[in-house]
């Protein structure tokens, strides 16, 4: 799920918490838009600038919630365990609070409180994909474009999602709930970069700065509907704002290209 936060937070531990990443970076990389088009020299508008860095993209991240799957998982995870109207009241404060992401992730799930057999039960259910995302990613694997799930939903959600679309299990970055010796629902690791948001450090833009630094990717795309996915770049080379399941304003304002349809992306490659 995307909620934006205006606070600044370091994340302790954000490299050795990420080093599960996946293989190694592709022998020839794509040029950079920097180097074919400096913006200095030769000004582009933000959406041929995007279409560019897309064609030529040697990763893309994307967004899980309400952008490869139709839903949000929390919300739909809220229903399932009977607090569906509680999780939406704070999630309505939350947002009119401008609420750090964190604390509207930890009083959310103070209210569901899911415990590891809830959570495995209801990762099996079928997950509802995007139409034309699954034909998108392979076309991605077919050009040898790495493919990133990054979410601040719940990996055990997201695993069968990633699973489903053949991507390999080391490029998933969401959050981990913890458990007692029970099985009953204690927290969730702070240290994961997608349990907080607001800087350039933590959330999904640290994690679009770790694979660029990490890899050396030079067009790296950041997919989503949301404003930590807006948040994202820079550090990634450019956002493209996706509006197929939900269009945000701010969002589709802020976006350096606004599509709500994956196969536009799709064509878009060829």
């Amino acid at each position: 799920f995307s909620l934006s936060s205006p606070v600044s937070l370091f994340l302790p531990s954000l490299t050795s918490k990420m080093i599960r990443v996946a293989g190694p970076l592709l022998s020839a990389s794509p040029p950079s838009i920097s180097s074919v088009c400096p913006k200095s020299t030769q000004p582009l508008q933000a959406e041929q600038r995007a279409r560019h860095i897309w064609k030529h993209a040697d990763a893309v991240c994307f967004d899980v919630d309400s952008t490869v799957c139709k839903t949000e998982a929390i919300d739909e995870l809220a229903v399932y365990l009977g607090v569906g109207e509680e999780v939406a009241i704070a999630t309505r404060k939350a947002m009119n609070g401008a609420s750090r992401f964190r604390d509207a992730l930890a009083s959310r799930l103070e209210i569901m409180r899911p415990s590891k057999e809830a959570m495995h039960e209801f990762a099996l259910r079928p997950a509802e994909l995007t139409e034309g995302i699954s034909d998108l990613i392979a076309a991605l694997h077919k050009r040898e474009t790495h493919v990133y799930l990054v979410s601040g939903g719940f990996r055990s959600i997201i695993v069968p999602v990633a699973d489903i679309l053949s991507i390999p299990r080391e490029r998933i970055y969401a959050n981990e709930l913890i458990y007692d010796s029970h099985g009953q629902y204690m927290g969730f690791d702070e240290n994961e970069p997608t349990s907080d948001s607001g800087s350039k450090t933590v959330g999904k833009a640290g994690v679009c700065g770790m694979l660029k630094k990490k890899y050396g990717y030079k067009n790296l795309v950041m997919i989503g509907d949301g404003a930590t996915d807006l948040e994202a770049a820079p550090p990634a080379d450019t956002f493209i704002g996706f509006g197929g399941n939900a269009i945000r304003t701010a969002v589709k304002d802020g976006a350096d290209w606004f599509v709500t349809s994956f196969d536009d992306l799709h064509k878009s490659l060829q």
